[in-house]
């Protein structure tokens, strides 16, 4: 029986888009060090449900609670300064920048003045502190000077999701993470998903790829035309029975 508070919680979400009705009265929470797996077909709601979480739409009605507290999410900054990065699947990394850069893309140390020196130990400072990062993920993107355009598919990843954990979020959203990647570089996402599971940071992990899903997620929830058909433990739900409920059919 689950009796830890919720990190997160959204209560009777509504959204609409125009006449369409995106959300329909959807209840969605996630707790630390939780990894709950969102999906559904295409138009389910799930984009819509992320980014109400992540300030990019507001919600029509219903409400958030953050650590059992009432939130209003109007924007991205009202998301990040409440703990909540957001993945995209279109990563959103600047090709011609190096691992770094991208890292601290942003955030950048503020430089004073135009002294050449100061700017020396801005970027070294960058560069140790992205070393430390990626070593205490355990991620291997190769040299730090490395353009993010020379990168694999998995280690541009493996770059966006260490952006989204620099500021140590207590949630963090992936969306289809691992679209378009190999085998052997998908194994290297989930391994570091599963990883922010043991530093206590909640995720919300949206794939189309169900097998992706049940493999790392404690909890899967399942939405069908805007509303929620389904809320698992995973050793509770198979992916046939998953696939059902999506589709509403036998």
């Amino acid at each position: 029986m689950e009796t830890k508070q919720p990190l997160v919680e959204l209560l009777g979400v509504h959204k609409w888009f125009g006449g369409v009705h995106a959300l329909k009265g959807v209840d969605f929470h996630v707790r630390s060090g939780e990894i709950v797996g969102l999906i559904g077909d295409n138009g389910a709601g799930k984009s819509t449900l992320i980014k109400i979480l992540a300030g990019v739409h507001t919600l029509d009605r219903g409400k958030i609670l953050f650590e059992g507290q009432e939130v209003h999410i109007r924007s991205p900054r009202d998301a990040k300064a409440l703990g909540i990065e957001t993945v995209y699947q279109e990563l959103a990394l600047v090709d011609n920048l190096d691992v770094a850069a991208n890292i601290f893309l942003g955030r950048e140390p503020a430089r004073i003045g135009g002294r050449s020196w100061l700017a020396i130990l801005h970027r070294r400072r960058m560069e140790d502190e992205s070393r430390a990062l990626l070593s205490r993920l355990r991620v291997d993107v190769g040299p730090i000077e490395s353009r993010v355009g020379e990168l694999s598919g998995g280690q541009r990843q493996a770059v966006a999701i260490s952006r989204a954990l620099y500021t140590e979020p207590k949630l963090v959203i992936m969306d289809e993470p691992t679209a378009a990647l190999a085998v052997q570089e998908v194994r290297k996402v989930l391994d570091l998903i599963k990883g922010l599971k043991e530093r206590n940071i909640a995720v919300v992990f949206i794939s189309h790829t169900l097998q992706e899903v049940f493999s790392v997620a404690d909890r899967i929830v399942v939405l069908r035309k805007g509303e929620k058909v389904g809320d698992f433990p995973t050793p509770e739900l198979t992916i046939d029975e998953a696939v059902k409920l999506m589709v509403g059919g036998e």
